[in-house]
């Protein structure tokens, strides 16, 4: 496997795969065309005036939005650091040890724990028991 690998890379060229299949831009496929460009693209800057600056300025900028908006990719890393933000803050304040005398979210941590122990099967018992004396006990 591997004389064949080293055999393999001293016979090719070291190009990269996406520009071995590349082939030169045809920039005299324009020059010669009969249909002519009615303005020449990118305009002289130096010669327009501030305001046809501006405009072909906005124009370039709404144009390069609408072609690198990638709304899907754009929701998923909404989520991911939404996940990841959500996670650090869950696991500091009810997991995280802060290595001090009294820890500051305590009353937090106690009272979500006791939430979430009532619902235990071991206390299920303690949740039917009411709290309140029925019509039938006061008799």
């Amino acid at each position: 496997m591997f004389p064949t690998l080293v055999r393999r890379l001293a016979a090719s060229p070291p190009v990269a795969p996406k520009l071995r299949n590349a082939t030169p831009p045809p920039t005299a496929i324009y020059a010669n065309s009969r249909y002519k460009p009615k303005k020449v693209w990118p305009p002289d800057f130096s010669r327009l005036s501030q305001k046809e600056q501006f405009r072909f300025e906005r124009r370039y900028k709404r144009r390069v939005k609408l072609a690198t908006a990638r709304p899907r990719w754009d929701k998923l890393v909404r989520l991911a650091q939404l996940g990841s933000v959500t996670f650090v803050l869950v696991y500091s304040v009810l997991f995280m040890d802060w290595n001090t005398e009294k820890q500051p979210f305590e009353g937090i941590r106690n009272s979500f724990w006791g939430a979430v122990g009532a619902l235990s099967p071991a206390q299920r018992h303690e949740r039917q028991r009411p709290d309140l004396p029925t019509t039938a006990d006061q008799k």
